[in-house]
């Protein structure tokens, strides 16, 4: 009864006029920017993070998560009809969705990844409203031992989990937890590395160093492609689009399991979809009766992956609006917003901003319908849209961002920051560093730094005291068997090497 009454309380807040045109408006940018390639989902963020400083919290945040999982949908257009994937977790999409437009079944490829996008979302929304309130109460029982204890596991999970360059992913762990230090520190009143200018007491600014570690480099990089002209639309017709019996039968599983571990990484702070969408690729393909046809236009290498990235999309925010830890860099964002508009990012928002919460909960169904009628009829349009030469567009998204990012705090101090990161995050990915662990890092590490102070304080300086507490303890034990176990691995692989070195030279 509770939860019933929750949902109508969110419906109440995202069925009026100014849910439903944020979250209209949200979600047509997201798809925009997914099919866009070379914009990226955190510089169209960045871009409108100063509009948000002027609606009610409810309205910013249904927006910007439109945009998010809009982008999620919009991404798989541009990787089906092109084989240029809109975001990293429509690359997957992309391997059996191009081979089937190759064969004049990118109507029913479209159509697919509309149908298995909107259960993954509703399959992560259906787990959203009902594990967040019994985690946010457990969660009200945590102490900055507990919490310092989630977050380096957080840390610990985006360096390891799913990275192929665990040294490097720590590396930048590292790295962004020391930029996390820059500005006065709250205990002492001392400033840190902030070199005497007035602009750092605050700290770097999140949304300066967010955009110019992804948003500069995927602008930069992208600057010279050659996009070859778009396929013809004319013969996507609605009835080309609807998928044969056979289709619709090899799709149903694939969704089921793709939903399934796309709402479990999605939730494991540190992962997210693009671990989801590989896992779930990988699981149909072992499962398949037909692994062969895996990479030729495989119907469940459409259905898995992209339900798997629409339910980890919105299973992120359960740790997010649960426990204030973000997901991933996109979260990171949203919490910024709460932070500014004095919500306090934690397991209190559900109790305290019932309205708030449960809003924006309703709004990803509503905003899920609003992407079931875009992206169908409108496909055409999208594609048209990729017909825009690329040297016109870079240099009017460039502009942009900058004026955004000068609008947050009117400090050309910031418009620096973000050269000088973007072109620091261009140089990262060009040595295959990970940059999503740096801006966790960075954005974790002022609250861990908190945390990590109080529960020395309140242990009278025991250091034992997070592993001595039940909770913090099972969670430390947790991210050091992580960091054991890729060890070992890591020390076989380099072994097995080395064997095979071995015997090379022996021949």
């Amino acid at each position: 009864m509770e939860l019933l009454n929750n949902l109508a309380l969110g419906l109440s807040v995202a069925a009026s006029l100014g849910g439903l045109a944020y979250c209209f408006l949200g979600v047509t940018l997201g798809t925009l920017v997914g099919v866009l390639p070379g914009i990226g989902t955190m510089a169209t963020l960045a871009m409108l993070l100063p509009i948000t400083y002027h609606l009610e919290p409810n309205f910013a945040l249904i927006m910007l998560a439109g945009i998010y999982y809009g982008a999620a949908y919009g991404g798989s257009t541009a990787s089906i009809l092109l084989n240029l994937p809109g975001t990293a977790t429509s690359a997957v999409t992309g391997i059996d969705g191009y081979p089937m437009a190759r064969k004049g079944q990118a109507g029913v490829a479209l159509f697919m990844t509309a149908v298995a996008s909107f259960v993954g979302s509703m399959f992560g929304v259906v787990l959203l409203s009902l594990f967040s309130v019994p985690l946010a109460r457990v969660a009200l029982e945590f102490g900055p031992q507990e919490y310092f204890s989630l977050m380096f596991l957080g840390l610990i999970a985006a360096a390891l989990i799913g990275s192929g360059r665990s040294i490097r992913s720590l590396a930048a762990v590292t790295l962004g937890l020391a930029l996390g230090l820059v500005g006065i520190d709250l205990n002492s009143g001392v400033a840190r590395f902030a070199f005497g200018m007035p602009e750092f007491y605050d700290g770097l600014s999140l949304v300066a160093v967010a955009i110019g570690l992804f948003g500069l480099p995927e602008i930069i990089s992208s600057a010279g492609r050659i996009i070859k002209a778009p396929m013809d639309t004319k013969d996507i017709t609605l009835r080309s689009m609807l998928p044969s019996r056979e289709q619709w039968r090899r799709s149903a599983m694939p969704m089921a399991r793709g939903s399934g571990i796309g709402a479990f990484f999605g939730a494991l702070p540190g992962t997210g979809g693009v671990v989801a969408t590989f896992i779930s690729y990988a699981t149909e393909k072992k499962l398949s009766k037909h692994p062969e046809e895996f990479g030729k236009g495989a119907i469940e290498g459409i259905a898995a992956p992209e339900s798997a990235n629409n339910a980890a999309v919105q299973a992120a925010f359960i740790p997010t609006l649960s426990l204030g830890i973000p997901g991933d860099p996109v979260m990171a964002i949203m919490l910024g917003v709460m932070m500014v508009h004095g919500i306090l990012p934690g397991p209190n928002v559900i109790s305290g901003s019932p309205d708030l919460f449960w809003g924006l909960v309703m709004s990803f169904v509503i905003g899920n319908i609003f992407l079931m009628i875009l992206n169908l009829p409108l496909i055409g349009i999208w594609v048209r849209i990729l017909s825009i030469p690329y040297h016109l567009l870079f240099p009017v998204i460039v502009a942009f961002v900058c004026i955004g990012i000068y609008s947050v705090n009117f400090q050309v101090m910031d418009i620096y920051v973000l050269l000088a990161f973007g072109f620091f995050g261009w140089g990262m990915k060009a040595l295959n560093f990970e940059v999503a662990p740096l801006l966790l890092g960075f954005v974790l590490g002022p609250m861990m730094e908190e945390n990590f102070r109080r529960a020395l304080v309140v242990s009278n300086g025991e250091i034992a005291t997070f592993l001595t507490r039940p909770i913090s303890g099972v969670i430390m034990g947790a991210s050091l068997l992580i960091i054991a176990w890729f060890t070992v691995a890591g020390l076989r692989r380099a072994l097995s090497r080395r064997g095979g070195y071995r015997d090379e030279q022996n021949a």
